[in-house]
């Protein structure tokens, strides 16, 4: 499959409402963890994941990210690590979030707005904020954890 899609197919879904598979429990990662979640449209004709990724040394990083058909992250926040420095050389502070840039793909990143992403320092509510933000109108069922 192709991890290239044009312009407006990547904002059709990324604009596409999504909801859990299932109901499912899912543990959040404690640190070095990580966690892939289906999520399915709510017409039930495009396939999500919702990637948490927790690191193992640095407590406060960590990533979340949407991907589409399998391979094709739409949307990606990373926040307690490092600035990024895009292809045009500009850096981007941590937190950070990538968004799909046809052909590109995830590697451009954007100041997070803080309208959006109301406490990039915890992990919880960075979560809820990236899940309203790529339109997952039925979230999964979390359990929180230690670290989360």
């Amino acid at each position: 499959m192709s991890r290239f899609l044009s312009q407006a197919e990547s904002q059709s879904l990324f604009e596409m409402e999504k909801r859990r598979q299932t109901d499912q429990l899912w543990q959040l990662p404690n640190a070095g963890g990580g966690l892939s979640v289906p999520l399915i449209s709510t017409n039930a004709t495009e396939a999500f994941h919702l990637d948490i990724r927790r690191s193992r040394m640095e407590l406060r990083k960590g990533t979340v990210q949407n991907r589409a058909r399998t391979n094709i992250v739409l949307a990606r926040i990373d926040f307690g690590g490092s600035p990024h420095r895009n292809p045009d050389d500009e850096e981007i502070p941590c937190p950070h979030i990538h968004l799909y840039r046809e052909g590109f793909g995830d590697r451009w990143a954007y100041p997070i707005d803080p309208e959006i992403f109301t406490d990039p320092t915890s992990h919880w509510q960075t979560l809820i904020d990236f899940m309203r933000f790529c339109n997952v109108i039925e979230p999964p069922n979390f359990e929180r954890g230690l670290f989360s």
